[in-house]
This record gives structure tokens, C-alpha cells and sequence, in this order.
């Protein structure tokens, strides 16, 4: 996958922004040039199905595409972009539908090398992980319990998830600012819960 005196290229990548819509090539292309250049040591990698970008053996930021934008986001997005910017979905630059939507490549660059270098500080000092309490389980919110009683398949498979899995549902749904929205990613959940199928699935092939 090294080649000598070039940085770490992931043909995987290549074949992810082949097959990615048109309008999102160049956003992927445009993205991935300038974390190489603005972090010669990053390496490259496939995470979750999606495009990620690793500096000393951790990750730094990646991208994606989906069917109407793309996106691009660090890892520490709050520490990075400031408490007040908060992440827009799955990216710390909103949704991506043209090139133009992109930060400036100076601006890029330097979020880039902020990111590096809290990476470094996070490596020479011990975060709060160790003495930080564990999350509660999750609290399943009257519509989903609704909903899953109403469908075996659906509430086996999610009884038989581990609470960070059954969390990632349970925030999916919550986080819905509409009532219309809400009711449609619930109606999603336990569709694919009946399949068997974790909230993000679609990005677990890569």
C-alpha cells in the first residue's frame, strides 16, 4: 500500500470516490489532497465504510459521500472548531454539495494541523477516559417500546444489542427535530431492526 517517498494511499480509497456520485468526486479528491499535504505522515484507512485519515496510529478526520452531499469532519470536531460550532450531522463543515463548499484550502489546512496537534497533546497527556463514569444505559423513549412490542423480530434484535448499540437508535430517533421526522426515522428503526441490522450498517462493508 507504500509506496517509497510518497504517503500512505488506501487503493480502497480510490475505488470509494470512483463509485461515489459525480457532483461528489472532486469534494473527495479536493479533501483528501489537502489532508496529505497539510499532514505528509497521515495515513489512510477504511472505517465504518467511509474514508478516514489516521496520524499515529489514531484517527484524525474522514469523509463520505451520500446521494445528495458529502462531508468532511475531524474526530475532536469540538476541539478543533470550537464548542460553539457544533457538528452539522456527520461532518464539521455541514453538507458538502459542491467544491465551493469547502473551506478556503488555507483554512483547511490549518484546522488540519490544529487537528494534528491536539492529537499529538492527546498522546503525551492522559485524557479523563480513566476516571470518567461509564454512559447509563440508554432509556427507551415510550414511542420505540411502543413500537417494538408491536413487532417481534424488531425488539429481539434490539433487546440483544449492547447499550452503546441500542444508544446510537435511541439518539437517532430523539434527536429528531419534527414530529414528521421523528416518526419516520422510528418507522425506519424498527424496519430495520426487524432485518437484524445495527443503526449504521450501511457503512459497515468497507
Amino acid at each position: 500500500m507504500e509506496r517509497q517517498g510518497m504517503a500512505s494511499r488506501d487503493p480502497r480509497i480510490d475505488a470509494y470516490i470512483a463509485k461515489s456520485a459525480e457532483f461528489a468526486r472532486p469534494i473527495l479528491e479536493r479533501a483528501r489532497e489537502v489532508v496529505h499535504e497539510a499532514c505528509p505522515q497521515v495515513e489512510e484507512a477504511i472505517k465504518w465504510g467511509m474514508p478516514t485519515f489516521l496520524y499515529d496510529g489514531a484517527i484524525l478526520c474522514g469523509m463520505a459521500a451520500f446521494k445528495q452531499h458529502a462531508s468532511f469532519g475531524f474526530w475532536k470536531h469540538a476541539r478543533v472548531m470550537g464548542e460553539d460550532n457544533p457538528r452539522d450531522g456527520m461532518g464539521s463543515y455541514g453538507k458538502i454539495t459542491r467544491l465551493s463548499d469547502l473551506p478556503p484550502k488555507r483554512q483547511l489546512v490549518a484546522d488540519i494541523k490544529k487537528a494534528v496537534r491536539l492529537q499529538k497533546e492527546g498522546a503525551k497527556t492522559p485524557g479523563p477516559r480513566k476516571t470518567s463514569a461509564p454512559k447509563p444505559p440508554p432509556e427507551t423513549p415510550p414511542d420505540l417500546a411502543a413500537a417494538l412490542k408491536k413487532n417481534a423480530k424488531a425488539r429481539a434484535t434490539f433487546e440483544g444489542f449492547a447499550p452503546s448499540h441500542k444508544r446510537e437508535y435511541i439518539e437517532w430517533i430523539t434527536e429528531a427535530k419534527r414530529e414528521e421526522t421523528r416518526a419516520r426515522r422510528l418507522a425506519q428503526a424498527v424496519e430495520w431492526l426487524a432485518e437484524g441490522r445495527q443503526r449504521h450498517w450501511k457503512y459497515q462493508n468497507g
